[in-house]
């Protein structure tokens, strides 16, 4: 809370007669109205005589939410930028909305999107109305937030997991009570108090982020969908890669669909080149960074052009194995490998966080051939600094993030040529804009296709297109490296192509003939504990409970399971798993409201799994 100073009433009755500096400060008052104590202070006047001042009754002195700080420096303002002709039929298609319908805005990187939120944006503040704008990573806020502060001031609000309480309070309320009329923030801020909510924007609107996994359980669109219903507001989905749901729905008519096909200035798409890293094996190449990719980054550098490379995996190595007995170091609560951190110097579990030393002989045959295998952001960051010793590189992964603002304070160094390159996890692939980058590396291109689930060709397509467009979005035109072992594989040359229609008639005929979504409805029912053997007992539960009801109502959804889940064991729980699939799981998500089985301790449903 803040200290504040109003001017209440005229010294009629010349109560202040001979209090010459109360009668300057009354006069100062009257002319300004009201304003913090501190800006007082400021003045020139001391907190007691303005005390003294209200204990007069000509003045009040109040308490209220004091506004945030926020991070980023002052900013000059900006106007907004001519349209092209694809830009203003999609401002003329959401704007015109009187229905409150979702619209799926897919713009190719680079296509000016956010330019298209502002300005739709600037047009519900016109009518009196609040906006919400969700984008998928913390470390993006502050790059929207600035596109915003820059048109909109003071007017805008940030919402995220990273601010203190007296932070997100204080932006709750500004929202609340109407002194700010547009909220920028992750998955949270789709419930952000609002007096009058007229327009919901979510931005990389395909990304899983938008998904929380833990208590409460919600799919920030599926809320903002909601909401937006209650006021009769639109939605606008955008992205370059849509969820291929989304997608669908927008060629059935259920989605209203608005494409943007060109770059801004009519900026070509960046250069793809695919490299076979078979080849380099074969060829003597035992690094992580292709011959190919080592010779653009040396170009790019001699250019004075900046390059981002993108890893999907962090830590230095991503297990630790005895050569003699092929003994694995894993996590003593998770079934998993852990990962060597070369700069904490210790293991680390990436599921339940949990840390162990380097063991210096094998704690099962005391054997000393301790070996490192695979390559995380740490260990490519390490290898770039020998390959390129005076290029300046940074890296930007959940374990150069931890601290507050400081995925931000990262990116706006990269933004203002500090560094050379920035290396990272899928957080530098997602909805930047640096004119510097001319070049973009892609270490490990098919990793998540071999992933045992159905969304991993288009996790894998979305990665690798967003990665892409972040090179020649200025006035340098882009290329880009993929490394890839399945370089003939259909994600990977549509995404090299950048071609999101080709890859959605494929990848939709595969959902078609397998029955996955979104032809059918998918539920999965996750059972934990400590003990393997009630773990079993409740997933079997659970699955007679399911098939009981289900031969009662003819047969509509498939029961699979109980099968142990891909890990077998997290935080010391076991973990078995049930899928349910049906054309309309309505009938059976009712039902298990109502089924004391799915009541047990550890049953976790999770609805449209990701």
């Amino acid at each position: 809370m803040e200290d504040w100073l109003s001017f209440a009433a005229d010294d009629t009755e010349a109560i202040l007669h001979g209090r010459r500096r109360q009668q300057e400060l009354l006069q100062a008052l009257k002319a300004k109205g009201e304003g913090p104590v501190s800006y007082w202070q400021g003045q020139g006047y001391s907190r007691d005589l303005m005390r003294r001042l209200c204990a007069t009754g000509l003045a009040r002195w109040s308490q209220r939410p004091a506004r945030t700080t926020n991070i980023l420096p002052s900013l000059a303002r900006d106007e907004a930028f001519s349209l092209t002709a694809e830009q203003q039929q999609a401002l003329r298609v959401i704007g015109s909305d009187e229905r409150g319908k979702t619209y799926v805005l897919h713009g190719i990187t680079g296509s000016g999107k956010t330019e298209i939120y502002m300005q739709l944006a600037s047009q519900a503040l016109k009518k009196g109305k609040q906006v919400v704008v969700l984008v998928p990573e913390i470390a993006l806020t502050g790059q929207i937030v600035r596109r915003f502060l820059r048109r909109f001031g003071d007017d805008v609000v940030v919402m995220h997991s990273q601010l203190s309480q007296g932070e997100k309070r204080n932006n709750w309320l500004r929202m609340q009570n109407g002194t700010s009329h547009i909220c920028i923030g992750a998955r949270s801020a789709v419930f952000a108090a609002a007096q009058s909510i007229g327009l919901f924007i979510v931005d990389e609107a395909h990304d899983s982020s938008y998904k929380q996994d833990e208590a409460p359980r919600y799919h920030a669109v599926a809320v903002a969908r909601q909401r937006a219903a209650y006021y009769g507001c639109p939605v606008v989905l955008g992205s370059a890669t849509p969820a291929l749901a989304d997608y669908y729905r927008a060629l059935q008519g259920e989605y209203v669909l608005v494409e943007l096909k060109e770059r801004v200035g009519h900026r070509p798409l960046p250069a793809v080149q695919v490299v076979d890293m078979r080849d380099e094996l074969a060829r003597g190449n035992y690094r992580v960074v292709s011959d190919a990719l080592l010779t653009l980054l040396e170009e790019t550098l001699a250019a004075r052009q900046q390059a981002i490379i993108l890893l999907n995996r962090r830590g230095f190595s991503t297990f630790v194995m005895c050569r003699k007995c092929g003994y694995v170091v894993k996590c003593d609560t998770c079934d998993v490998a852990m990962v060597y951190h070369r700069q904490a110097a210790h293991l680390r579990c990436h599921y339940c966080d949990a840390e162990k030393p380097i063991p210096t002989v094998c704690p099962s045959c005391g054997s000393k051939y301790i070996k490192f295998f695979g390559s995380g952001t740490e260990k490519v960051e390490a290898q770039l600094h020998e390959l390129l010793p005076a290029a300046r590189i940074i890296r930007l992964d959940q374990d150069t993030t931890s601290r507050k603002h400081s995925g931000d304070r990262i990116i706006e160094a990269f933004r203002r040529h500090e560094y050379d390159i920035l290396l990272g996890t899928q957080m530098v692939a997602k909805g930047h804009d640096f004119p510097g980058v001319s070049a973009v590396g892609i270490l490990s291109a098919d990793s998540l296709l071999n992933i045992p689930a159905y969304w991993a060709g288009e996790r894998t397509f979305q990665l690798l297109t967003q990665a892409a467009g972040r090179a020649g979005r200025g006035d340098i035109p882009g290329r880009v490296i993929m490394q890839t072992y399945a370089p003939d594989h259909y994600v990977i040359q549509c995404a090299a192509r950048q071609d999101y229609r080709a890859f959605y008639d494929q990848e939709v005929q595969f959902r078609k003939e397998l029955g996955y979504p979104p032809f059918q409805e998918m539920a999965k029912i996750l059972v934990q504990d400590e003990s393997e053997e009630q773990v079993w007992r409740k997933a079997n539960d659970v699955a007679a409970a399911l098939n009981s009801w289900n031969q009662d109502h003819g047969d509509e959804v498939a029961v699979i399971g109980p099968y142990e889940d891909v890990i077998k064991k997290i935080r010391n729980k076991y973990r078995v798993v049930l899928s349910l699939t049906g054309k309309d799981l309505t009938a059976i998500k009712k039902a298990m409201q109502h089924l004391p089985a799915c009541w047990q301790t550890g049953v976790i449903i999770d609805i449209d799994p990701m």
